[in-house]
């Protein structure tokens, strides 16, 4: 026993000093998934992924002025290849973890009907949206909108989110009666969870492709190549797929 005790002690040393900790900017729409791959990851790898989440737009600004984000998923896949274009991440490293889905959703059970009609009787007060800059969610509930030719009628009605989060958030307290939100912040065993909502069909808005890519001060992490690896496999795809996404 007193022989391998010292055998134990290097082999856990020397698994400390390989794990390493990376600094990750996430899509608002994508905590609870992360949250859970996050947990995952560190258990399989011994690496620790440190999460911030927030909106796409607001962290390309704060990657921009040197944040010490390491690896970023974003909501869309525009704002990696920019951040490629533009030194502040690694090229060859972006890909498409993730497409997202759109939903028109209230706490109510009986407000939303499945084809959104909602939207073009009215008789509601106030309509949750993430901000269309910031956020692609709420870019996408605009086109949605303007799809529908209902902009203009329903402008007054806007309650802005910061992030998709927030959106949600606006919904779920009451703020507003209803609002666009990701998908994933409502499924439950396959379908919306609670309340009512409408899945907006995708030919309503450009794909939410989102895409993850290791940023400049990733560059020499392996922790963070090691997490970009692991969303490409098969544990982390199954709890992306049971949160409402498709796979590319």
């Amino acid at each position: 026993m007193k022989r391998t005790l010292p055998l134990i002690f290097t082999l856990f040393a020397l698994s400390t000093a390989q794990a390493d900790e990376i600094q990750v900017a996430v899509a608002a729409n994508f905590t609870g998934p992360m949250q859970v791959i996050s947990a995952l990851f560190e258990r399989d790898t011994g690496h620790k992924a440190s999460l911030a989440f927030g909106a796409t737009g607001k962290f390309y600004a704060q990657i921009s002025n040197g944040a010490p984000f390491e690896v970023l998923l974003a909501a869309d896949d525009e704002t990696p290849a920019r951040l490629v274009k533009e030194g502040n991440a690694v090229a060859g490293t972006p890909f498409t973890y993730a497409i997202g889905t759109l939903v028109l959703w209230s706490t109510d059970p009986k407000l939303v009907d499945n084809k959104g009609e909602i939207l073009k009787k009215g008789g509601f007060k106030h309509l949750s949206i993430a901000n269309p800059k910031a956020a692609p969610y709420g870019a996408a509930a605009m086109q949605t909108m303007s799809k529908l030719g209902i902009v203009d009628k329903l402008k007054p009605l806007f309650v802005q989110g910061e992030n998709i989060s927030q959106t949600h958030q606006f919904v779920s307290t009451g703020a507003a009666e209803l609002g666009f939100v990701a998908y994933s912040q409502v499924i439950k065993n396959g379908q919306i969870g609670s309340g009512s909502g409408w899945i907006v069909p995708g030919s309503f808005y450009d794909p939410i492709r989102q895409d993850a890519v290791i940023l400049a001060k990733g560059k020499d992490k392996p922790a963070a190549v090691a997490l970009m690896n692991y969303l490409k496999g098969d544990k982390a795809k199954a709890v992306i797929k049971s949160f409402g996404y498709e796979l590319r």
